[in-house]
């Protein structure tokens, strides 16, 4: 149906008590794309974490560790301490820095007034009344005439426009009897133009694009904006996508959907609200965005009030390893980057095998069905009938292979959308980029040596040993590898050479014979320091009560939550601000000394809560 409709209103999502669900699910890629790269990424093959909490725990053991995606090191040198992350989704609360530098809200929920088109005032009331017949189809005549007595070519215009513009579906001509100048109003596209009359019209000095704050919770947001847009998905645009189980604020943008239609949808919305309505003249592009800033609630923390401080003051002034986080490697059996390692070999069997073959672990009756049918049969067709929703990359590439044929796995491929494709590849740059930090971390520590890299402009450029003095640890780059990158001069450099080629890749020649494949690299940061960095230590009673004042609550004038000084649990809250393309897990991880991954953080909360 059309945006705005009652109809088809997701349903009123359970609340979030305590659960066994992965804690890690999908810390987004904070925001849009790094330098010259485009990783504006869904969310990938990542389990959407609605498994009970026995077979979850039991496909995490098939699941990847930190130490499998190269995250090995720390900066700092203070003990580290156990806590819970995203044990409720209100836990973890994001909002955009958008790219003046201010922090996005929704504050806001009535719709923009409109100043009213000066021409109103050259019809009269009688007029106006005829002309509204006469668009409703209320008018025998078919056409109303309208005399123009002090007749000028600027004002004949202007009638024209005012006509136009406050009755959409009605056209004008000019017609002269005896000498009297008439202007006739008529329908222009007769009972088909009833239909739809706003169809057409959209004023002049409006902004095309509506522009708006939506603030979503355990939801991701190409899940939001295809519940938003039902067929339309392409008419909205944003600057980085966002977490799903998390609170999170972003600025979209929307071509020709009035801020009345998409208030509307406030009505019927769970979990999604709109806000903070404007007209502008242009979309949002994934990346504008200065970055997200966030508020953290991490439960039952072990540490005491003084390791915390040192962890965090840590934080604020060092910083973190700027790892690529968990999620971007997926959370089954198959990793990601092992997809991306066998596309990059141009081994389309083995990209097939992975992806449709059996694996341990629990997954989705259907589609263990579905794996089970492959592997006896080998038959698409038949594998593909074991799905209910075929929109699932096993789905995509089965219908793929049962059109083009499995000589023909590259076409078939393709069928899986562009931006899930080329996460797998992304996935492959980012473990090489993950292991060779840690490498180059554990060589020469937190200071510049001859060999790193810098950038000056979007140029790196190798450090002499004269050079590296002047420099800190935070301004050296590392390359994610492509054909249009350097790479250090130290041993670090050729390491990059050597991990693919026990991948059997070719460093020297990353263009790929499909020209999506190519990979050009990309440099980035090694430490990141966050900034507005604040914390504080909290006592509470009550694990089901949300620790955070949301802008919704706040919109609704619910009280903010009150926080008991002989509580018996103890939570850290923390806030920062990241820029693009960084994990905030990474940060977490840092200050806990914890395994950030779902496998880690499903044992500490399966101990915890039985």
């Amino acid at each position: 149906g059309e945006i705005g409709e009652k109809r088809g209103c997701p349903e009123d999502e359970k609340d979030d008590a305590p659960s066994k669900k992965p804690k890690f699910e999908s810390d987004h890629e904070n925001g849009g794309p790094p330098q010259q790269d485009e990783m504006g990424e869904p969310e990938g093959e990542a389990s959407d974490g609605e498994e009970d909490g026995d077979t979850f725990a039991d496909m995490m053991k098939h699941g990847l560790t930190e130490l499998d995606v190269g995250i090995l090191k720390y900066v700092s040198d203070h003990e580290g301490f156990s806590g819970v992350l995203k044990e409720r989704y209100s836990d973890f609360v994001v909002h955009e820095i958008n790219k003046n530098g201010k922090i996005v809200h929704l504050d806001d929920l009535s719709v923009p007034a409109e100043a009213e088109p000066k021409e109103c005032d050259l019809l009269t009331e009688e007029q106006k009344k005829q002309l509204g017949e006469l668009q409703l189809f209320r008018n025998k005549e078919g056409n109303v005439s309208i005399e123009v007595l002090d007749d000028s070519k600027e004002k004949r215009t202007l009638v024209h426009k005012a006509i136009k513009n406050q009755f959409p579906g009605l056209e004008t001509k000019t017609e002269e009897r005896e000498g009297r100048k008439f202007i006739v109003a008529y329908h222009a596209a007769g009972k088909k133009a009833l239909a739809a009359p706003r169809k057409h019209f959209w004023p002049k000095n409006r902004g095309s694009f509506c522009h708006f704050v939506l603030y979503k919770e355990n939801k991701d947001t190409m899940d939001a904006i295809n519940v938003l847009s039902k067929l339309r998905p392409n008419m909205f645009s944003y600057m980085g996508t966002k977490d799903k189980r998390a609170i999170t604020v972003q600025e979209i943008a929307v071509l020709k959907i009035t801020a009345e239609r998409l208030a509307h949808l406030n009505k019927c919305l769970m979990n999604l609200k709109l806000g903070n309505f404007c007209y502008k003249n242009h979309p949002l592009k994934l990346g504008e965005l200065q970055g997200n800033h966030f508020t953290v609630v991490i439960r039952n923390i072990t540490g005491t009030d003084e390791q915390v401080d040192q962890a965090m003051t840590s934080l604020k002034q060092t910083g973190f390893i700027n790892y690529y986080g968990m999620q971007r490697f997926g959370t089954t059996a198959v990793p990601t980057h092992h997809v991306g390692r066998a596309i990059l070999k141009n081994d389309w069997n083995e990209v097939m095998d992975l992806i449709l073959k059996p694996r341990p672990g629990a997954e989705k009756e259907f589609l263990v069905r579905c794996r089970e049918e492959w592997a006896k049969t080998q038959d698409p067709e038949a594998a593909l009938k074991k799905l209910p929703n075929k929109r699932c990359v096993e789905g995509q590439l089965l219908r793929g292979l049962s059109m083009y044929g499995k000589k023909n796995i590259v076409t078939a491929f393709g069928l899986i959308p562009r931006n899930n494709r080329l996460m797998y590849i992304h996935s492959y740059q980012s473990r090489v980029w993950n292991t060779m930090v840690s490498r180059r971390i554990e060589a020469f520590g937190l200071k510049a040596v001859k060999g790193d890299l810098v950038l000056k402009g979007t140029t790196a450029h190798v450090l002499s040993a004269e050079e590296a003095e002047s420099y800190s640890i935070h301004d050296i780059v590392m390359p994610l590898p492509g054909f249009d990158v350097i790479y250090p001069t130290h041993h670090i450099g050729e390491g990059y050479r050597e991990l693919l080629t026990a991948d059997r890749l070719d460093i020297d020649n990353m263009r790929h014979k499909v020209k999506d494949y190519s990979l050009a690299g990309a440099y980035r940061r090694v430490i990141i320091r966050p900034t507005d960095v604040s914390w504080s230590v909290i006592n509470y009673d009550d694990p089901r009560v949300s620790l955070v004042h949301s802008d919704f609550e706040k919109l609704e004038n619910k009280p903010a939550p009150v926080f008991n000084k002989e509580g018996k649990y103890r939570a850290l809250r923390m806030e920062f601000s990241l820029p693009p393309s960084t994990y905030a897990t990474m940060a977490i991880r840092e200050v806990l000394k914890l395994d950030t991954s779902i496998k880690k953080q499903t044992q500490l909360n399966t101990t915890w809560f039985n």
